[in-house]
């Protein structure tokens, strides 16, 4: 016997799913409105896809944050002369140049990170450590099927972007 679509559990987890993201992007906001960082989301972006990413080309930087190559070329270009991004010889074919977070990019990803945790911090004081272990457990949850979707995004040739 078919089970019903409206009780297998897909309705309810798009319903999760979209309130995570709702969630995500509001606590994000939230957290840069409190510091006074005057960069722009999109450094912070580029640089979290090269960390996550590793080296990458600028066609695959700009696909991945969802940018025309002629912005991401003037994002690379203030990350570069930040010291944040460094161009590199591509192994595979010598007329490219690869891209890649240095570790002064990583330290000030790391600082700027820090900075938002701790403008955040008062709003979630006195979370019991149940409540603490309910949040870790659901952001190892999230951060394992995001890691599986971008492995198999990568198999596919992209399709994950």
């Amino acid at each position: 016997m078919p089970q019903n679509p409206a009780h297998d559990g897909t309705t309810e987890l798009a319903t999760v799913l979209g309130e995570l993201i709702a969630a995500s992007n509001r606590l994000t906001r939230m957290a840069a409105q409190l510091t006074e960082g005057t960069e722009s989301p999109a450094i912070w972006r580029t640089l979290s896809a090269l960390r996550a990413g590793g080296s990458m080309r600028l066609g695959e930087l700009a696909a991945q944050s969802r940018v025309a190559q002629p912005t991401m070329t003037k994002l690379v270009h203030s990350l570069v002369e930040r010291g944040w991004v460094q161009r590199i010889a591509d192994p595979a074919d010598a007329r490219a140049t690869l891209l890649a977070a240095t570790a002064s990019g990583t330290a000030a990803m790391e600082a700027w990170r820090t900075e938002l945790v701790a403008a955040i911090l008062p709003n979630f004081a006195g979370l019991s450590a149940e409540e603490v272990a309910t949040i870790a457990r659901a952001v190892a949850l999230v951060q394992g099927r995001l890691d599986g979707a971008h492995d198999d995004g990568m198999k596919n040739e992209g399709t994950l972007r």
